[in-house]
């Protein structure tokens, strides 16, 4: 098989700007070379199969000269392996992608380009900066701003001036001051409205605004380090009335998210839409029990239940694997009737074409034993983790109700210890911490370390169960109006 080569846009750093046709490149990747700029969210796609290659660059320093990084996906795509070269922003705007094409073009290398979403545009656009505007001007000008050590800038100013359009200049944080003076002996007028956005698109973002004159000294003053991008021009003015994303509710806040990764990305999506910016920590992980004789023995005998019951999607999967190397479907389910904790699990049920008959009002095991609609002497059978909450059987003992409980996969605690997520807490990096049930407290407190200091966080609970557990490490905690993602999400733009 021969090897191929896919240059992919990542887009300027916030992960909901990555094509789509960019994202499955990634996913189907067999060797994903990439750079400083990429996202973490970006990088966190990459297949665990894939060999990752990281020749990330910084001003004045390369970690991997560019003549190597040309040399590695000429060497890997000739192994025949596919080969993702993965860039921040766009791979032929300023990025060197058709350098990188030269060599495999010599060599017969078959490639691929997956335009990104440059950040010339979608940075100014998250400062509320329109880069065009028919008042304003007619032209759009993306220029390097970038100089080699002991060199000037290779920049005409005179003609840039005569175009009396958008300036927009990238990677020139150093060389701002020369770009404004240069800008000034040409003929602009210094009151001319100017603007850098450093780390745009992120959370982290800032925009300082100011005039051709001006702009220099005040992005010193702010110690505006890079990636920034400087723009001049009269629609810099419209920044304060367009400045749409720092308006949102969660810019500027860190929220941890510690769902097992298979389930993290719905609620930090929703956070990252209110401008958070989200570390996904997975510390728990779910892993089915397989072979698993008592869900076999149970579901040999299935007649004999009048209700099937689950605490989370993990059972409703768990269930589905076994009907399907059993060679069955969801008809073998035929005439029991379906109990859900909460809204997530009756989704997971209702993607296997499944609705459930039965969802209590509170989302916990202790209401869903209590409000089960079942009677005394009929046989439940319950398909959850190895260690679930006694509230559910005891609620349905107390009911004499029999039931079978049978652990279909177990919770395990994902990571090993962090110390940066330690002195994240120390430092007071993070804003808040998100659970979604007890068991993603017990990991985070097993991967930060039952001793760390937990008074400077806040604990944002799905339930009070979940709550409870919390409280016990000392962790401040906000309970959720109701036992959703999206209430979860509401709670956050809330409180903090």
């Amino acid at each position: 098989m021969s090897g191929r080569v896919i240059l992919v846009g990542a887009g300027p750093g916030d992960p909901g700007l990555l094509t789509v046709k960019g994202r499955r490149a990634i996913l189907e990747a067999q060797v994903v070379v990439y750079d400083r700029l990429v996202s973490p969210d970006i990088l966190a796609l990459i297949p665990e199969r894939a060999e990752k290659i990281d020749v990330g660059k910084e001003a004045a320093r390369h970690k991997v000269p560019q003549e190597e990084i040309n040399r590695i996906l000429l060497g890997k795509a000739q192994e025949g392996k596919v080969v993702v070269r993965l860039k921040g922003g766009d791979p032929f705007l300023f990025g060197r992608g058709g350098e990188e094409l030269e060599l495999l073009e010599e060599h017969g290398i078959p490639f691929q380009e997956v335009p990104g979403i440059t950040s010339a545009i979608a940075v100014p656009a998250y400062g509320g900066i329109p880069v065009t505007h028919r008042d304003f001007c007619s032209s759009l000008h993306i220029v390097t701003g970038h100089q080699r050590a002991g060199k000037q800038l290779d920049i005409d100013f005179e003609a840039l001036v005569r175009t009396k359009g958008t300036l927009v200049f990238l990677m020139g944080v150093s060389s701002l001051p020369d770009i404004c003076a240069g800008l000034m002996a040409a003929g602009m007028d210094g009151d001319t409205p100017a603007s850098i956005v450093e780390k745009g698109t992120t959370s982290a973002q800032r925009r300082v605004d100011g005039t051709v004159a001006t702009l220099a000294a005040l992005a010193k003053e702010h110690h505006i380090t890079s990636p920034a991008i400087s723009v001049v021009g009269k629609v810099c003015a419209l920044a304060q009335r367009f400045d749409w994303f720092d308006r949102l509710p969660l810019k500027g806040k860190t929220i941890l998210v510690t769902r097992p990764k298979d389930r993290a990305g719905t609620l930090s999506d929703k956070l990252r839409a209110l401008g958070a910016e989200v570390w996904e920590y997975p510390c728990i992980e779910t892993m089915p029990i397989a072979p698993c004789p008592a869900m076999e023995e149970a579901l040999s005998h299935l007649a004999d239940y009048r209700w099937l019951v689950f605490t989370s999607p993990a059972g409703v999967w768990a269930l589905r694997d076994e009907l399907d190397r059993q060679g069955k479907d969801a008809r073998a389910l035929y005439g029991v009737k379906l109990a859900a904790i909460g809204s997530g699990t009756a989704k997971g049920l209702k993607a296997l074409g499944l609705k459930a008959d039965y969802v209590p009002q509170v989302y916990d095991a202790r209401h869903l034993g209590e409000g089960l609609p079942a009677q005394a002497g009929e046989q439940v059978l319950i398909l959850r983790a190895e260690l679930g909450s006694a509230d559910l059987t005891a609620a349905l003992a107390g009911r004499s109700i029999t039931y079978n409980d049978v652990a279909v996969y177990s919770t395990r605690y994902e990571n090993p210890r962090s110390e940066a997520l330690r002195q994240a807490l120390g430092e007071g990096t993070l804003s808040a911490v998100t659970f979604t049930s007890a068991s993603t407290v017990k990991g985070f407190v097993s991967t930060v370390g039952a001793d760390a200091d937990f008074s400077r966080i806040t604990g944002l609970c799905i339930g009070e169960q979940t709550a409870a557990e919390a409280r016990k490490y000392g962790i401040a905690v906000e309970v959720a109006s109701a036992a959703t993602i999206d209430a979860l999400t509401a709670l956050a733009a809330e409180v903090l």
